[in-house]
This record gives C-alpha cells, sequence and structure tokens, in this order.
C-alpha cells in the first residue's frame, strides 16, 4: 500500500509498472495454505508477493493470517511465511485474514506484523459483537505499543489495513473490515465488492457531499492513494485535519442509503455458488481498475487454488494499463453447500412424511 491520509504532506509517490519487466510467475505456484486443513465446508487458497516486477524487489508491508479447522496457523514475519498452532483452537473453525501496512507512514511492515501476531491471541468468536470488541481492544493495545513519548505527530503513526472473515463452523461468516483492502463475491456474472473502502470519497458521502454515482466513480473507477481510516492508525472521518484514535465502525447509522447494507462488521452471507476474494489493493491500484476487475468472473473459476493462480498469472501477463507497483496478497475462499442429509430423523414411523425442505 502506498497510502497517505488525505492532509498527508509528502507522501510517496507510486511507480507505474514498467511491462518490459514483468515476470512470469511458475506454471505451479506455491500457496501459503498448502499443508492446512479446512475441513470438508471450505477451500481455500492464499498467496502473498512483494512484486512481480524485476525492477525492484520492494519491502512487503502486506501480511496473511489463516488459523485452520485445526489451529493450525500461518502468517508472514520478516517476510517469510511462519507455521504456528493456536493452543484449544475449537475444531472446524477457521479465521482468515489479509492486512496492508501503510507505506506512506513508519512501519508499515511491523505494523501489519504485529497485528497478525496479536490476532493469533484473540479467542475465536461466534458474533460480529465479540469479534469487534476484541479486534478494538487490540487495535488499542497496539497504538500503545507503537507510541512514542516525543513523538506527539499522530499522522506518523503506523497503521495497517485489516480485512478479516471469522468462519465459525456450521455458522454465517463475520466480517470485520478497516482500510481499503476489500473483500469481493465473485459470481459468473459480476464480480461485486462487499466492502466500503475507508477513504475521503467515503467521508465526503456520508456528510452527503458525494452522490452514488460520484462515490463509485471515485472509489472503484480510479486511483486514489489516500486513506481515512487504518489499524492502528485511527480514523479522520468526522475531520480530515484530525486523526481520531478510535476505530469508527461504518455502518447503517452513518453510512449514505446506497451503501447501508455494507456494515464494517456483520455476518456475511454466502453462497456455493460463488467465490469470494480476499485482497489488497495492489490488485487495482491502476488508472481504470473496472475493465481488469471485470475479467474476474471468467478467470477465478474452479478450484480456490486454480482460481488464485490464474488471478496471479494474469496479473502478470495481462496488467491493466498504468499499474502501481504494489504488494499482493489474496486469499480464495469457496463455501461447498451445505449437507443436510444427516438431518433426517430416523426415529419416524416408516409411513411419515419427509419434510419438503429435506
Amino acid at each position: 500500500m502506498i497510502h497517505t491520509l488525505p492532509t498527508a504532506a509528502g507522501g510517496f509517490s507510486a511507480k507505474l509498472w514498467s511491462f518490459a519487466s514483468r515476470t512470469t510467475p511458475p506454471a505451479s505456484m506455491t500457496h501459503i495454505t498448502d499443508h492446512l486443513n479446512f475441513g470438508p465446508s471450505l477451500d481455500v487458497a492464499a498467496r502473498s508477493a512483494a512484486s512481480i516486477s524485476k525492477l525492484q524487489e520492494p519491502e512487503n508491508q502486506d501480511n496473511l493470517l489463516i488459523i485452520d479447522a485445526d489451529g493450525a496457523a500461518v502468517l508472514l514475519r520478516d517476510q517469510q511465511p511462519h507455521t504456528t498452532t493456536v493452543p484449544a483452537w475449537p475444531q472446524g473453525h477457521v479465521r482468515l485474514a489479509v492486512l496492508d501496512g501503510m507505506g506512506g507512514h513508519g512501519h508499515g511492515r511491523e505494523a501489519a506484523e504485529a497485528v497478525a501476531s496479536g490476532l493469533l491471541r484473540i479467542p475465536a468468536c461466534v458474533t460480529p459483537e465479540e469479534l469487534g470488541a476484541y479486534l478494538d481492544q487490540l487495535h488499542y493495545e497496539l497504538q500503545t505499543h507503537f507510541s512514542r513519548p516525543d513523538d506527539h505527530d499522530t499522522f506518523r503513526r503506523p497503521g495497517t489495513t485489516l480485512t478479516l472473515l471469522e468462519i465459525p463452523p456450521g455458522g454465517a461468516p463475520l466480517l470485520f473490515h478497516a482500510g481499503d483492502s476489500r473483500l469481493y463475491e465473485i459470481t459468473p456474472h459480476a464480480a461485486t465488492p462487499l466492502t466500503v473502502d475507508h477513504v475521503p470519497a467515503t467521508a465526503f458521502a456520508m456528510h452527503g457531499l458525494l452522490g452514488e454515482d460520484e462515490w463509485r466513480q471515485q472509489v472503484h473507477g480510479e486511483h486514489r492513494a489516500q486513506i481515512s481510516q487504518a489499524y492502528i492508525l485511527g480514523n479522520a472521518f468526522a475531520n480530515p485535519q484530525t486523526l481520531d484514535d478510535g476505530l469508527l465502525p461504518l455502518d447503517a447509522s452513518n453510512l449514505p442509503p446506497f451503501l447501508r447494507q455494507l456494515a464494517d462488521r456483520r455476518a456475511v452471507e454466502v453462497s456455493a455458488d460463488a467465490t469470494y476474494l480476499l485482497a489488497t489493493d495492489g490488485f487495482w491500484s491502476c488508472a481504470r481498475p473496472q475493465p481488469w476487475i471485470a475479467r474476474w468472473p471468467q478467470l477465478l473459476a474452479g478450484s480456490a487454488a486454480t482460481a488464485l493462480d490464474a488471478l496471479f498469472r494474469d496479473y502478470a501477463h495481462n496488467p491493466p494499463p498504468q499499474l502501481h507497483i504494489d504488494n499482493l496478497s489474496a486469499i480464495v475462499i469457496r463455501f461447498a453447500p451445505p449437507d443436510n442429509t444427516g438431518n433426517i430423523d430416523e426415529t419416524a414411523l416408516p409411513t411419515a412424511p419427509i419434510a419438503s425442505h429435506f
């Protein structure tokens, strides 16, 4: 991520993709989820890369956190996959998160790594309220950790995006979102964002200063390297000149009508016919993202691993015009259809009718 708050001076300038420098990924890619178990109901594949450009090997300020159905976990430490085990993790519970450290501020990689490590200490949650309470607490703890007594400039505080899915066994996935990484639902017909970017355009829309068409153009129709909220950093929704310490959950109480269904902290209805993509903004940091994203319904078909490989391979072979070199992290998820075969009441009389929903 190469982001600055709206008022931050001297932000980093993004470098444009050099088409002659792109590298062809190997035919068979390695995913950091290859050794993990997600049970019969989930198909998951994940990968993170600093860059696909030969011109530079930038620091990967992204991170991923994956906890599988057995409590085995993987995240990045010093930019390399690190595996561990979460004690007493409930069987079948899964946690998936992408993080994008803020390159325009100090310690972006360290901030993303600290959050990923902190997520290992948060117990499995079964409601959005429980999940939000634990993550708000971690946010404040890490603010304190990264604070310096001699530094009162909050705009230099490190930050990271955090877009997370908590998936209890048999329950709806729970979303927690801060920043401008995204969750997409991809069907054969469309790639639909299920999160709202925490950027100045959203702040303007919340204050009635932007309508739906203008908001969609600024957020999904072009690239702007600014952010209004990030984990650890805080938020500047009320006043772009002031950075508040806390996170402001966006929901029906403060979002404009055309965004109210996309609350930051909610249970997400998912379909077995769709593919879900958690990703950092390196995949759409270009002058005109929509034509590139419109390719995803055809591109991200098949298994999670097949879809993930296709996404990275197409990014390397067919990058959109005026693409900015950035870190790339993605988790692809597919949900199996519910299995109702075990729900039949075997004590029923042989002549008793079976309910139609079986």
